[in-house]
């Protein structure tokens, strides 16, 4: 059997908030974004929700936040965390100390990190010490969100380089 093809598994990562609809769909469609402009397909991007409603779709604040931004999230619906994602996962990045804990104790162990956290070892310039959630806000708390959102995924991304970059 020729192997030279094989097909390699890609490296997932899963970002984690409270109902994904705001924050973790976000975050998802700018890792979507980054990883196609750097031409990294070994990467498979996925989000899901503590609390999250199966089927909801983003929050109205996201959905225009990531428009004005080139990104469209019409198509998102929520999907709530389990023991199969955990399992699936590389990676789980958490927006809050609070998602942290509870998949630490879910059995996340060493594979979950708060998103900033683990941005911040790239380079900890202007990273925040977690994503604020911006639901019920205004435009500009949804704004601050995305912008925050873009620098820390970005630097995740780099971070990951070494291990996900073709």
């Amino acid at each position: 059997m020729n192997t030279d093809h094989a097909e390699i598994e890609p490296f997932r990562l899963l970002f984690v908030c409270t109902g994904n609809t705001c924050r973790s769909p976000l975050a998802e469609a700018i890792a979507r974004r980054v990883l196609q402009e750097r031409g990294w397909g070994s990467v498979a991007v996925s989000s899901a929700g503590l609390g999250a409603f199966p089927g909801a779709p983003a929050s109205d604040g996201s959905i225009q936040a990531a428009l004005r931004h080139g990104l469209d999230l019409s198509g998102h619906r929520s999907a709530p965390i389990d023991a199969a994602k955990l399992e699936a996962a590389d990676l789980v990045l958490t927006m809050s100390p609070g998602h942290l804990l509870h998949l630490q104790r879910a059995g996340a162990g060493e594979k979950a990190a708060l998103i900033t956290d683990f941005a911040a070892q790239e380079d900890p310039t202007g990273i925040p010490e977690s994503i604020v959630d911006p639901i019920g806000g205004d435009e500009a708390e949804y704004e601050e969100t995305y912008r925050v959102l873009e620098l820390v995924v970005r630097r995740v991304l780099t971070r990951l380089e070494p291990i996900v970059a073709p």
